[in-house]
């Protein structure tokens, strides 16, 4: 079975708070056998890599993109030649992320923190849900 996890870089988020994307860069990946951490090594240019959050999955990582794609931004690795070609890095909106946080407490008829506040853990688990939904029906 595959594996999905989401991973962040300090030094690919400095970048991309420099040239514009903002600081929410989350990569989005899916691999068959092995580690995210081997996945990782010098993606995208930069070996600080770290997993925020694994589950096993049965979707491929191009309809992974592809579902994720509808909710988030993909950044164009053609477009950003320091990307070097890697495909899955995503921009994520963090207002998104915290408006579904707080539908799902209040569809739980609960009351938010008043210290609410969206935690990187929060951001991977959002992209792993999105990513892995079903296709919506057609009318």
């Amino acid at each position: 079975m595959a594996t999905i996890f989401v991973a962040t870089s300090k030094g690919l988020q400095d970048w991309a708070g420099d040239v514009g994307l903002g600081k929410s860069i989350y990569k989005l990946g899916v691999i068959e056998d092995g580690t995210p951490e081997e996945a990782l090594a010098g993606f995208a240019g930069h070996s600080d890599w770290k997993v925020l959050k694994t589950e096993p999955t049965e979707v491929a990582e191009e309809a992974a993109f592809e579902r994720l794609g509808r909710k988030e931004k993909m950044a164009d690795p053609a477009y950003y030649p320091r990307l070097r070609g890697a495909r899955g890095i995503f921009k994520v909106s963090l207002v998104a992320v915290e408006n579904a946080m707080l539908v799902a407490i209040a569809l739980d008829n609960r009351e938010p923190p008043k210290n609410f506040k969206v935690k990187p853990v929060d951001v991977a688990a959002h992209m792993i849900r999105n990513a892995v939904a079903a296709t919506p029906a057609a009318p």
